[in-house]
């Protein structure tokens, strides 16, 4: 029969085909077409016949063609056809399909809806046919019945989009549904309602499929977002990732929760799925910008309402991803880095505030997020690296520790990085560091670009390069061996360098040393040449590499030290390169450099300076070397050293200088000499002399120059206290001007005999063994060193020079001033009592230790390690500051001032260092060694000090400490009048202020201080302006960690309106004293200007709310409920914050304030607490118009407070201002009479400036009410509530009648005309012309 029709078909007889076709039977033509198919024989051609046999003109021909698609649609999807033959019956029946009238085309699309429902299709190869046939059918214009209606093409297609898109399917089909929808979608105009339709329902179905199902359902969506709805389809696979790893997260803290039916998916194959998905969006991106820039606008928008949700590990790894497409990079990095330092900004504001915390229990940290993406980025997601790396370098080099204008850079390496910027580059630093441990590929980059950036940086600050540096290298030591070519380029630019970058870039690359032999030869290269150059730094740059070298790298047989050089993990240790370096090549090798360096010690003193104070760790670490160094120290001091036991003074000092021309240099810093030797031989005699017993002959050579040195120390002590100020050329008359060469030498010799006097007072008392006779040496060198300290001081006051009055460095070390200050005042061994007597009885010898103490204190604090011997050892500075703290709290709280004063002559007391001393280690430990505070504490404790305890409760520890410094506070405030320390007082609020950051807000210690703290304040009535201020400071950091202050603030302005009085002279203020620390003395401007300080944080805080009720307004997602209760919860505190600081400013703005800064920043203030009013009313007007919501009547509250407290006193408080400031015009106008003409301009233009200068902020303060008396008239009409009728109306600016001065001129004028009635002509005449000439009289006055 097939071959029948295709004859017909070929002979054009349409008639006879026709009558062909009728004969067959609707299951004989399926039959025909299937075998047809299956054979493979011109399938095409026999259904070419049939279509032509059916014209759609007659019924009959429809209902065949409908038969034809409806028996090859299973066909096709059947898999029984080969896919050439497939594509040929779809194509021609995509041809035909528009052929077929309106009813054909219906009933064919519900027959596809309800086999893609039945879930039927199995390759979906007949859904093209499905489009075109809806295509057709949109274009329709004829009714068609649809259920008991009738629908046009159009309404019917939207009709069954949304059947195939409402229907719920069986689970085995969910993708393939998913996906046939998503073809359907490209293929068929869709307008935007629809599009977003079928996309919020895929989206939908996320949940519901497999995790391995949703990546290729993603690649679909993503297509589909090019016709529209880009938002929605990127939220929406944001918002689902970004739940799942919420999910995980919640089960890998709380395992056991977890349902056995919930099961969840494994980690890995979360993260394989998220990076294909990243990779899917990325690759769409490329082929549309658009998506892109929607993304990154989307993500902005989001960041403004919940940062949580914008930047979660998954977005931020899709913009790290994006980023590396450079057209986009900037703007994603911008973004990331915006976002970075809100989010520590915010977090700064939250920690600093229990008013916000309250409000927001759960803070964003954008910090952990960005550090998650590292992490799963070790899960293969190579796209990601990259942009991470960028994204580490950006962030360190936008907020790299800034340089000063001719200054040295600000370290943050020391102490805690607490602003944003300097959080944000810690931040860059760690991301850079932990994805150089999770990714082997990109580390040789990111060590290149590091080691770049060290070298191309060397004028600004590098450290936290240097840093990240050392961090690289402990952690992978043996990566750099691979990047060797690389470090060793960079070793051959040191001598361009500054000596601090080349000390922290060869104390990172230490490691390599050890494992490499090519880098330490060309290291050894580069310094050898360096030694010989003609710039100081490449000199410089030399010895400290010379010196880190023979620190690290031991000779066999020398003493193991708890300071050796960096360990070396396991990893590194490999046999050949150890085969290299065995113990007698590092002997011969140390050896060579000692050489080298002894070369050094002709050079300038700076370099010198270097040798001898890196002398002492090169003994201690590589003890085999000590014969050798100290050989080349004792030929070295006998150049200075004059034998003779009786010659005065026993060194030679004019070999110390060098003259060039005019100027005077040090060309040997021989007290740094003198000071080596002394450290390296107390540390020879206590170590190394214990140790080689058996060895003879070594001993006899070593104990030489042992013996040696014990000479000359005792020899020079002895001649030292004998010598008068006179041998050394200096004494009271001497000039020690910086000017002259004269005063420059003298200056010099003076810093070198007080040095080389400190080295040996320290020498001394540490061989002394509790001697009197060794200690009566101290005291004599200390007499020499005080009277030479007298001079200078005594020079530099005269002089006011601000380079004399910096006090010379000590030369004694952290260890012994520790040592020392607890002989002096804590030992109690009777023994020691007789010698140490002979020390406590100089107080200037005691002043002297603690103020020592002090100074290395200082310049811990400020640099992070001291002078001397392990000074840069933070274990060892630690343990000295806990014994120095110990003596220094005992001696304070033992012996108070008032007691020592008595006695007292001149200088500082003793007990007020020591409260000095405290106050610089408690801000020292908290910088540098927060981690170990709870050690510190324990170490204070002197009742268990040395006891070990695993839990250190630190707020009760840090409670006792309060406590001691609480009863000090007391006593100075119940002392006498003529008692009444204010330096020390200043000092014990401090330390008060102090200490109490180490208390937990939400224990009771806090609330007790904070309660004792207000206490003081309400019954001290304290008129010191200095102690008020640190007291009151005190008040406000404890409050607003316990609450809001702004019921604290409204009670201080009501004792400064009782204190100075109404603005109205005739108003007498009813007197409600609630602090007596705001008095006559203190109330203006001091607490005032606190006050406002205080109320100004409180309006940023409000400021800061109101953004992120704006920000939650605007929001529209499905957690409304939850988030209109977060905005009712913010918005109520918003009004009562505010409420509260308009009762405050209420009272401020009716006292009689003092012209000056007080009404200057007053009325700044109100200016910037209308704005944020204007910002409120500005929310509720928005909310008005998204919502059909009345305004609360607590904001009706509000208004009505700042109509009937505010606005009113604040247009009188402007008149008061403007009439003080007349006032002080007239008084300058009386002045000028007296005085002569030529100061007469001169005062007038004075006053007028500052006249002029504290009037300005009152036309902003009256814009500002205006405009929110506006915003009132707007939000009045857009809620139907008249706000305006609490308002009054506002006092015209440019035109007043002030009444009573009005009564009173009136009063005079009539005066006036009753002494004139007699004379009745005389005053009927004139009062005509005064009628008449009333308006020339006001152009007068304007004259």
């Amino acid at each position: 029969m097939a071959q029948r029709i295709l004859a017909l078909a070929a002979e054009e007889a349409p008639e006879r085909l026709q009558e062909a076709l009728q004969s067959l039977g609707e299951g004989e033509l399926g039959d025909m077409v299937t075998r047809q198919a299956l054979k493979g024989r011109e399938t095409a051609a026999l259904l070419r016949g049939i279509f032509k046999g059916s014209p759609c003109s007659q019924r009959s021909g429809v209902l065949r063609r409908l038969q034809v698609y409806k028996h090859c649609v299973p066909l096709v999807e059947s898999g029984d056809l080969h896919l050439g033959k497939v594509s040929e019956i779809i194509g021609l029946l995509m041809l035909e399909a528009r052929q077929l009238p309106g009813h054909a085309l219906a009933e064919l699309a519900t027959l596809f809806v309800d086999v893609i429902k039945g879930g039927s299709l199995s390759n979906g190869k007949s859904l093209e046919l499905f489009s075109t046939v809806l295509t057709a059918l949109a274009s329709s214009k004829e009714s068609l019945a649809y259920g008991k209606g009738e629908l046009n093409g159009e309404e019917f297609k939207k009709q069954l989009i949304n059947t195939l898109c409402s229907s719920k399917y069986v689970p085995l089909c969910r993708l393939h549904h998913a996906l046939v929808r998503l073809k359907i979608s490209q293929d068929i105009p869709l307008s935007a309602e629809e599009l977003q339709f079928v996309v919020e329902k895929v989206l939908r179905m996320f949940s519901k499929l497999d995790l391995q199902e949703i990546p290729p359902l993603v690649y679909q969506l993503l297509l589909l977002s090019a016709k529209g709805s880009k938002k929605t389809v990127l939220e929406g696979i944001i918002v689902f990732f970004n739940q799942l790893d919420k999910r995980q997260k919640e089960e890998q803290r709380v395992p056991q929760s977890v349902d056995l039916e919930v099961a969840t998916t494994p980690l890995d194959q979360l993260r394989h799925v998220e990076g294909t998905v990243i990779l899917h969006i990325v690759s769409v991106i490329n082929l549309d910008q658009d998506l892109g820039e929607e993304l990154i606008r989307h993500l902005k928008t989001e960041q403004q309402k919940d940062p949580g949700k914008a930047l979660c590990p998954f977005s931020v790894a899709l913009l790290l991803s994006v980023a590396v497409k450079h057209r986009l990079q900037e703007q994603i990095f911008d973004f990331l880095k915006t976002s970075i330092t809100r989010s520590c900004k915010d977090l700064q504001f939250l920690q600093a505030s229990k008013f916000l915390q309250d409000l927001f229990p759960q803070q964003y940290d954008v910090t952990t997020v960005i550090l998650e993406v590292v992490k799963n980025s070790a899960f293969g997601w190579d796209h990601v690296t990259q942009g991470l790396v960028d994204l580490g370098f950006s962030l360190m080099e936008s907020y790299e520790p800034k340089k000063p204008f001719g200054g040295k850079a600000a370290d943050t390496t020391y102490g805690l990085s607490k602003m944003p910027a300097q959080q944000a580059c810690r931040l860059g630093a760690s991301i850079l560091l932990e994805t150089f441990k999770v990714h082997e590929p990109i580390r040789s980059d990111i060590l290149e670009q590091v080691l770049n950036r060290v070298l191309t940086k060397a004028a600004s600050p590098v450290s936290h390069f240097i840093d990240l540096l050392s961090n690289i290298v402990v952690s992978a030591p043996l990566v750099l061996q691979t990047s060797s070519s690389k470090v060793t380029e960079t070793f051959d630019n040191l001598s361009f360098l500054p000596i601090d970058t080349v000390q922290g870039l060869l104390r990172a690359v230490q490691p390599l040393l050890k494992v490499s032999m090519s880098v330490r030869d060309s290291l050894i290269l580069v310094l050898q040449k360096a030694i010989f150059s003609r710039q100081l730094d490449a000199r410089k740059a030399a010895v400290a590499g010379f010196l880190l070298l023979l620190r690290n790298f031991k000779i066999l047989g020398s003493l193991s030290s708890s300071q050796c050089s960096q360990v070396i993990g396991a990893t590194q240790v490999q046999a050949d390169v150890h085969a290299c370096y065995n113990s007698a090549a590092n002997e011969a090798f140390c050896l060579e450099i000692l050489g080298s360096l002894r070369r050094c010690l002709s050079q300038q003193a700076d370099v010198r300076l270097m040798l001898y104070e890196g002398f002492y760790d090169v003994l201690r670490r590589n003890s085999q070397l000590a014969s050798s160094i100290m050989e080349t120290l004792l030929s070295q001091i006998k150049q200075y050293y004059l034998p003779q036991p009786d010659l005065l003074p026993p060194l030679k000092l004019e070999g110390c200088i060098m003259a060039q021309g005019d100027q005077i240099f040090l060309q040997e810093p021989l007290a740094h000499l003198l000071c080596c030797i002394q450290h390296c031989l107390a540390w020879y005699k206590s170590t190394v002399h214990l140790c080689q017993g058996a060895e003879d002959d070594e001993e006899e050579e070593d104990v030489g120059f042992e013996q040696n040195f014990e000479e000359m120390l005792e020899s020079v002590t002895r001649r030292m206290i004998k010598s008068e100020l006179e041998d050394f050329e200096l004494d009271k008359s001497a000039d020690f001007s910086l000017s002259s060469g004269v005063g420059v030498k003298n200056n010099i010799y003076a810093i070198q005999v007080m040095g080389i006097c400190e080295v040996l007072i320290e020498y001394n008392f540490n061989i002394g063994n509790f001697s009197k006779n060794k200690f009566e040496d101290v005291l004599g060198l200390f007499t020499c060193y005080n009277k030479l300290s007298e001079i200078l001081k005594e020079k530099a006051g005269k002089n006011k020079s601000t380079l004399g009055n910096k006090t010379a460095r000590s030369f004694l070390s952290m260890g012994f001033v520790s040592t020392l200050l607890t002989a002096l005042f804590r030992d109690n061994a009777q023994g020691h009592e007789e010698s140490l007597a002979v020390l406590r009885s100089s107080t200037e010898f005691l002043r002297y230790a603690v103020s020592v103490a002090l100074q290395k204190v200082q310049q811990l604090e400020e640099t992070g390690q001291t002078d001397g011997p392990d000074g840069q050892n933070p274990e060892k500075m630690f343990q000295n500051l806990c014994k120095i703290t110990r003596v220094l709290l005992w001696r304070y709280t033992s012996i108070p001032t008032v007691v020592e004063e008595s006695g007292k002559k001149k200088g500082k007391s003793i007990s007020l260092l020591c409260l000095e001393g405290l106050l610089r280690i408690f801000n020292t430990v908290q910088q540098l060694y927060a981690a170990r505070i709870p050690q510190f504490l324990q170490a204070l404790d002197i009742t268990d000090g040395d006891a070990e305890e695993t839990d250190i409760n630190v707020t009760e520890k840090a409670a006792f400490q309060i406590r001691q410094f609480q009863r000090s506070l007391v006593n100075q405030f119940s002392s006498a009048e003529d008692d009444f320390n204010s330096k020390e007082t200043q000092s014990l609020i401090t330390v008060l202020s102090t200490l109490s950051k180490l208390l937990d807000p939400a224990s009771q210690q806090f609330l007790q201080f904070l309660t004792w703290t207000v206490k003081i304040c309400k019954e001290n009535a304290l008129e010191d302006i200095a102690c008020c201020k640190g007291l009151l400071s005190l008040l406000f950091s404890l409050h607003v960690l316990y609450k809001s202050p702004v019921s604290l603030l409204r009670e201080l302005a009501q004792d400064i309106h009782a204190c100075l009085g109404d603005i109205d002279q005739d108003i007498e203020v009813e007197s409600r004293s609630h602090f007596a620390i705001v008095n006559a003395k203190t109330a203006a401007p001091t607490v005032c200007l606190l006050v406002l300080g205080q109320a100004d944080k409180v309006l940023e805080e409000v400021d800061w709310l109101i953004k992120k009720l704006t920000s939650l307004g605007s929001d529209t997602s499905e957690d409304s409920s939850q988030a209109s209760n977060q905005t009712q919860a913010l918005e109520k505190g918003v009004i009562l914050q505010l409420g509260t600081l308009l009762t405050v400013y209420h009272e401020l703005v009716q006292t009689a304030l003092p012209a000056g800064s007080c009404v200057d920043t007053l009325l700044r203030s109100l200016s910037k607490t209308y704005a944020i009013l204007t910002s409120l009313i500005k929310h509720y007007i928005q909310a008005c118009r998204s919502t059909s919501n009345t305004i609360p009547g607590r904001l009706e509250k509000l208004v009505k407070l700042s109509g009937s407290h505010l606005t009113p006193q604040c247009y009188s408080f402007i008149t008061y201002v403007q009439n003080i400031h007349s006032e002080s015009l007239s008084f300058v106008e009386e002045k000028k009479k007296k005085k002569k003409k030529e100061d007469e301009a001169a005062a007038v233009s004075t006053v007028m400036a500052k006249v002029l200068r504290e009037t300005k902020p009152i036309p902003n303060l009256i814009f500002a009410i205006e405009q929110y008396e506006k915003f009132l008239i707007h939000l009045s009409k857009k809620s139907k509530v008249n706000l305006m009728q609490y308002m009054k109306l506002s006092t015209s600016r440019d035109f007043r009648i002030n009444a009573s001065m009005l009564d009173s001129a009136l009063q005079e004028h009539n005066t006036e005309d009753a002494e004139n009635e007699p004379d009745n002509e005389q005053s009927s005449t004139a009062e005509q012309p005064d009628e008449n000439q009333e308006p020339k009289k006001k152009r007068q006055r304007k004259k």
